[in-house]
């Protein structure tokens, strides 16, 4: 069992509330028998998905449309149920031994979909491929801490860090944690010594123990998935899920509206009226782990300075955003953490929206009649109205700003060189705790590439940090992470803009979707009306 002390650490503050609104329409009181729905298992699912997955091995990519296909195909240690909080999957049960030591008991009944079984060996190999610098994987962040994975014996294995570290059961949820079969973990080793990149035989066949089999992949058209009838756990009620390719919105609609697909995403708050107004489709919604914001280049003058910073905050309308852009789909952000996160500071004070004060930090910055600067988005729509709603909100404070759409690809590697001065991002604390909300993001060990990308270097927001994810006490780790959001609000390495509200497209027969705060679509328990 999970120590008392973990338990209910996650179970008081991790508590996520759904909103999930109009919900598919159940047939008419008058229907005739000969029209009445019902609902069956079986039937293709079709999934209509703005962008295609980069790759289908859990620990190669960490983006949501390889996460969205691959949950489907592989099993984590442990889940999240759609409040955040943690629950058994392919480990039994798991407690904390000791300050640094986990010991996890592993489901016997296992066996991966090319039939090799999943024991304590396979969660020691999948760990140690994560961390191996040959691989190069993009989640090592989330497990360097692990020094051994001990097999104690065939179904229990016990994780040792270099420091306490509470949140390893939620890291461990984490798709990038997800467990690949030993043997196909060996064949892409072989190929590796053959000159191969990493993860060209995982990326080709995927091979897990989830509740669907991997069936094709046309690159840039669709991810088929069929139903594992050898599933460990209830069996999906699907025949099959396809992933279909479709980057344009008003596309998306339309197929939604044919019929051609079962659910968009994400579908954008601007169609939101159109979806609710046409027969046959309605919308799912869903509060987010996520945080939209502004980040600015800190070794950039005049982004150097705090008051300039903090001028910034208080010098946009937050509503006028979130009213304007997202049509309501979204709270306004104090901080880096969602409501529900562990960790999450309801007292928080955010800067409070003021433009005389803004304008008297400018003065006191030595910048009265304002300046210029270059603010980047990539190409997504509320991205670019954004930037161009920051723009003219900042004019008024004579910041005169120039709106740069850049690559997302070239966006991710510019601004991890710090070639950017402002620019509009997002992230989502997949883990539902603090430590994955603050620690890429502004400890200073993660400057550049793995998260943070305004260069913020702070002692003291350092020290709270580490302490944080170095106790195992629930209650100092939320103090301590209240006083790493306090110096957030003061630092201002970000303009906390709003927390969104994930907004699906959905056809009425499609029955059992939810959606977690991740954004991750679950569809083991989703079936299609007749």
């Amino acid at each position: 069992m999970k120590s008392r002390k973990v338990l209910v650490g996650f179970i008081i503050t991790l508590v996520f509330s759904l909103l999930l609104a109009a919900c598919a329409s159940e047939p008419e009181e008058n229907s005739d028998s000969n029209s009445e729905k019902s609902t069956s298992q079986g039937g293709d699912l079709v999934i209509a998905s703005q962008a295609d997955a980069v790759s289908l091995d859990p620990h190669a990519t960490n983006d949501t449309p390889s996460a969205n296909v691959r949950i489907n195909i592989f099993d984590n240690l442990v889940t999240q149920n759609e409040d955040m909080e943690l629950q058994p999957s392919l480990a039994e049960s798991w407690e904390q031994v000791n300050d640094t030591t986990w010991e996890f008991k592993l489901r016997e009944d296992v066996t991966f979909h090319d039939g090799s079984v999943f024991n304590s060996n396979v969660v020691k190999a999948n760990i140690e491929r994560i961390l191996d610098p040959d691989i190069g994987s993009p989640v090592a962040f989330m497990y360097d801490m692990i020094t051994e994975v001990q097999v104690v014996d065939d179904y229990t294995v016990r994780f040792i860090t270099e420091y306490p570290f509470a949140p390893l059961p939620a890291h461990l949820a984490h798709p990038g944690g997800q467990m690949v079969s030993q043997e196909l973990i060996e064949e892409d080793y072989a190929a590796m010594e053959n000159g191969e990149e990493p993860s060209s035989v995982i990326n080709s066949n995927p091979v897990g123990t989830g509740p669907f089999t991997f069936e094709n992949w046309q690159t840039g058209e669709s991810v088929k998935l069929m139903k594992n009838e050898d599933y460990w756990d209830k069996p999906a009620m699907l025949n099959s899920v396809t992933f279909k390719v479709v980057s344009e919105d008003l596309t998306r609609i339309s197929e939604l509206s044919t019929g051609d697909s079962h659910i968009i995403t994400p579908l954008s708050p601007s169609d939101v009226a159109e979806v609710e107004n046409t027969d046959g489709m309605n919308v799912q919604r869903q509060e987010s782990s996520s945080l939209a914001y502004i980040g600015f280049n800190m070794e950039k003058e005049p982004f150097d300075d705090v008051r300039v910073r903090q001028a910034i905050s208080m010098a946009i309308n937050k509503e006028e955003i979130i009213n304007g852009i997202y049509e309501g789909a979204g709270i306004p952000a104090k901080g880096p953490l969602a409501p529900g996160i562990f960790g999450y500071d309801e007292q928080l004070n955010g800067l409070e929206y003021n433009v005389e004060e803004a304008k008297s930090l400018l003065e006191e910055a030595g910048y009265p009649d304002g300046f210029s600067a270059t603010i980047w988005t990539n190409d997504d729509r509320q991205r670019i109205d954004t930037a161009t709603n920051v723009q003219a909100q900042l004019a008024e404070i004579g910041i005169d700003l120039e709106v740069e759409t850049v690559e997302w690809g070239a966006m991710l590697d510019q601004t991890a060189k710090g070639e950017h001065e402002m620019m509009v991002f997002g992230w989502t604390t997949v883990t539902g705790d603090a430590d994955n909300g603050m620690y890429p993001l502004f400890h200073s060990e993660n400057v550049g590439s793995p998260g943070n990308r305004t260069f913020t270097v702070d002692k003291e927001l350092d020290s709270y940090l580490e302490e944080a994810r170095q106790t195992a006490d629930p209650e100092k780790r939320l103090d301590l992470y209240s006083k790493a959001q306090e110096k957030l609000v003061e630092l201002s390495p970000f303009v906390y803009l709003l927390h969104q509200e994930y907004l699906l497209g959905v056809r009425d027969e499609v029955k059992g979707l939810t959606q977690l705060p991740t954004q991750l679509l679950q569809l083991k328990n989703v079936s299609l009306e007749d």
